[in-house]
């Protein structure tokens, strides 16, 4: 597979999934401001673009300023219609390793975000959050049933999954100095989609040990950091030309990964809230770092060597035979 056609698969599963993750992180946040007069509007909205690693205006901030940034700005990296643009944008230089409903999926979904703008501004934002997320679905389906299990759905899956893990501890994130007791955790599970699931696990329990434990650890949800790191390491796996080094792991990615993957599996019982914030800023550099092994190991190969004394070499042995 060309180089330029795995990076754009890559790229086309992380952005997809930014998009969705940013809806449902967006979505919980204006549903709070709008319900709860208590909460302040500027400074959960800096908390939650801190999260999202977009910069903070200097004007006051509120649900429908948030909303313009976050959800509708087209000049504004990180947005949500930035990402599907991207998104779009990979797949169009990509049209031999899609298929052709994953391309009018993402057209279709670009296409129709202009229409859902205008519906949410009358509506609610909501209408456009619920939109990105079951086009984001949609998109991940046609994906999973239209793609052979080649290097190019691989690829594809590797970006998903890594932008995924970066999104969920960015969610932890927010809520890591909140007290065990306080109700703001049931946000994080909603923002990741494990609400209902965590009930049915837990029988109703809300603990936040439990929550951080089901969103990092549970190994059949498969939104948690465990099961996406698993993921991405399995495509690694598969992508890897030649497996079973006599001595061990050779590339830098799949290192970072095993690494993240042994300190979750083996941490003791009962101490994830044991400096949390500390464990998921460590996580968070190891995505970014992740992201950089990748793009050198499989994108970014060496450049072309252009031998620029060729030319004058020949032209003195030209001369010389003259003479």
């Amino acid at each position: 597979m060309l180089a330029r056609n795995a990076e754009s698969l890559y790229w086309i599963g992380r952005y997809v999934e930014r998009a969705d993750d940013t809806a449902r992180i967006l979505d919980v946040a204006v549903h709070q401001l709008l319900d709860d007069a208590t909460v302040d509007p500027d400074r959960t909205s800096r908390l939650l673009l801190r999260v999202l690693g977009i910069e903070a205006p200097e004007e006051k901030l509120d649900v429908r300023s948030l909303t313009d940034l976050v959800a509708f700005s087209r000049n504004q990296v990180g947005s949500i219609v930035d990402s599907l643009a991207s998104a779009r944008e990979n797949a169009r230089g990509a049209r031999e390793v899609t298929s052709s409903e994953m391309w009018e999926c993402l057209n279709t979904t670009y296409n129709g975000l202009a229409e859902r703008e205008r519906a949410s501004r009358r509506l609610g934002p909501h209408e456009f959050f619920r939109y990105v997320e079951e086009r984001a679905a949609m998109f991940a389906g046609l994906a999973d049933s239209t793609l052979s299990r080649d290097d190019g759905y691989r690829f594809l899956l590797l970006g998903r999954s890594i932008e995924r893990v970066d999104m969920i501890v960015r969610m932890l994130l927010a809520r890591a100095g909140d007290r065990p007791s306080s109700p703001a955790w049931v946000s994080v599970l909603r923002s990741a989609g494990a609400h209902d699931t965590y009930l049915r696990t837990y029988r109703g329990a809300l603990d936040a040990n439990r929550v951080v434990e089901f969103i990092l650890l549970d190994r059949l949800f498969p939104r948690s950091v465990f099961h996406s790191i698993r993921q991405a390491e399995k495509c690694l796996q598969e992508l890897d030309p030649q497996p079973g080094s006599r001595v061990g792991i050779r590339a830098e990615a799949p290192r970072l990964l095993g690494r993240a993957r042994s300190e979750l599996e083996f941490l003791p019982q009962g101490v994830l809230l044991e400096d949390l914030q500390g464990r998921l800023l460590g996580w968070q550099e190891t995505c970014r770092e992740l992201g950089e092994a990748i793009a050198l190991q499989y994108f970014h190969a060496a450049p072309w060597v252009a031998w620029t004394d060729a030319g004058a070499a020949y032209a003195e042995s030209t001369v010389e035979g003259e003479l």
